[in-house]
């Protein structure tokens, strides 16, 4: 639609400049409506009529047209001079006015000096006059480009993470491209398309792992905006992997190590980490790259996962590495402290991972794709690991104690809103069986419920007494 627009835009700015170059609007005549008084301009003095004939077959249009203006006023004055005539004229009463201004006859025969200067009329034929219209033509043009250029680039560079990093998937899952479509229709469905910066691939088939959803968030190269605001804040292509875990095939421990910005997002937004490990501790502690924090739960758990293998691959990887999130108490990003929920939110037991497919907005070639490949092994590295480690007797406990503890703080945190749910519940149904009740039209009924009712009312009504046990002596 926006296309079309533009297209008739510039249709409509291109044929009003032809028409403005090529055509003269002529002024249409007006209704002559003094034609009464036509009589009075057939009339003419005598005096230097023969001589004025004379004169106009030698004049061009321009002149005649003046001599004619000339003429009228020639009469105007006559008729204003013989009002003034019978009026009388005091030469002392206007000071500096000619006694003979009003002999127009003989200034009607004096040859005028007034020279019209002929001006050519201005046809808007210089492209200047439009600057503003050809800037708002090219910029839609601009527009329309970096849509069509943003859209196949980023289709490009999903397709090419997928095809290289398809042979792995199929070896760890035994059903890749999960699109709920038949079988038959190829591999073409494998890559869902969410948005035109946003793609999905499910895979599933995998023993401890429920599935994987690998969500490509590429930048959004079809927004101009976007484009520009990389030159002040460039971003990274990701690639976010998260594993949904079996139940009971890992402990309970929650661990994430990220990069500075995305650590402080972690900690902030996240339900999980925010509760159980706000803390961050600097990766160099744990023989990580600098730039990396560590937010754990039980240091137990931290030194069994950050092994000699997956500090190398941080050390030779770190520019490719966002975040790495282990946790059996994922609920996604923390809840407004405003909320209404009454009931613990419902967790899940997951690994994530995201990945830099891009450094500052710059596609990697075939050769980088080639040395990132080995950390999608890495995350299956971590999932087989998380399923053989198992917490110690004292870490169990430890873990077990948060846990009944955040429990405890958010019952009483929302009881006094249960119980105003649970009063409204109690009410709803004692208003459904007095309807119920109202219903039979059974006189006896209604009379035993409404005594119930009001020994009810009668026993909230009445003040409680305290109980006191006195000891014998």
């Amino acid at each position: 639609m926006k296309l079309w627009l533009a297209v008739l835009h510039i249709i409509l700015v291109g044929t009003n400049i032809w028409v403005t170059a090529h055509y003269q609007v002529d002024e249409v005549p007006e209704d002559n409506e003094f034609a009464e008084f036509e009589d009075f301009d057939e009339e003419k003095p005598t005096g230097g009529a023969a001589s004025k004939v004379d004169r106009s077959s030698f004049k061009t249009e321009d002149e005649e047209q003046d001599d004619v203006y000339e003429e009228d006023d020639v009469s105007i004055d006559d008729a204003d001079e013989s009002d003034d005539a019978d009026d009388g004229f005091d030469p002392d009463e206007f000071i500096g006015v000619d006694a003979n201004a009003g002999n127009s006859d003989a200034k009607a025969q004096e040859p005028s000096t007034l020279t019209i200067t002929k001006v050519p009329m201005h046809h808007r034929t210089r492209w200047d006059s439009f600057y503003l219209e050809i800037l708002m033509i090219a910029g839609l043009l601009v527009y329309f480009i970096n849509i069509i250029a943003g859209i196949s680039k980023n289709s490009r560079v999903a397709e090419t993470w997928y095809n290289d990093h398809k042979n792995i998937l199929l070896e760890n899952f035994s059903l890749v491209g999960d699109t709920g479509k038949s079988s038959d229709e190829g591999s073409a469905y494998d890559l869902i398309k969410e948005s035109e910066s946003h793609y999905n691939i499910y895979c599933s088939g995998r023993v401890g792992c429920d599935s994987l959803l690998i969500e490509l968030k590429l930048i959004k190269r079809q927004d101009l905006v976007a484009i520009i605001s990389q030159l002040v804040r460039p971003q990274n292509d990701q690639a976010h992997l998260r594993f949904d875990i079996s139940k009971d095939e890992t402990d309970n421990f929650i661990l994430a190590i990220a990069s500075k910005r995305t650590a402080v997002h972690l900690a902030r937004d996240m339900a999980d980490i925010s509760v159980y490990c706000p803390e961050r501790r600097p990766g160099e502690k744990f023989n990580l790259p600098v730039g990396f924090f560590v937010m754990s739960e039980i240091s137990e758990a931290t030194s069994a996962i950050l092994d000699a293998k997956v500090v190398q691959a941080f050390n030779k990887y770190a520019q490719y590495i966002d975040y790495i999130h282990i946790s059996d108490q994922y609920s996604g990003p923390k809840q407004q402290e405003d909320s209404t929920q009454l009931t613990m939110p419902e967790v899940k037991r997951v690994l994530l991972v995201g990945l830099n497919i891009s450094i500052k907005g710059r596609i990697n070639n075939h050769d980088s794709q080639e040395k990132i490949r080995p950390l999608l092994q890495l995350t299956f590295y971590l999932l087989d690991k998380l399923r053989r480690f198992k917490l110690s007797k004292e870490g169990k406990s430890k873990t077990d104690k948060n846990r009944q503890r955040v429990e405890e703080i958010f019952l009483k945190t929302t009881h006094a809103a249960r119980a105003e749910a649970a009063a409204a519940r109690k009410e709803e149904k004692r208003r459904a069986e007095k309807e119920r009740i109202l219903l039979e039209e059974d006189p006896e009924k209604q009379r035993k419920w409404e005594e119930k009712e009001q020994r009810r009312l009668a026993k909230k009504r009445a003040p409680r007494m305290k109980q006191l046990k006195v000891k014998a002596l």
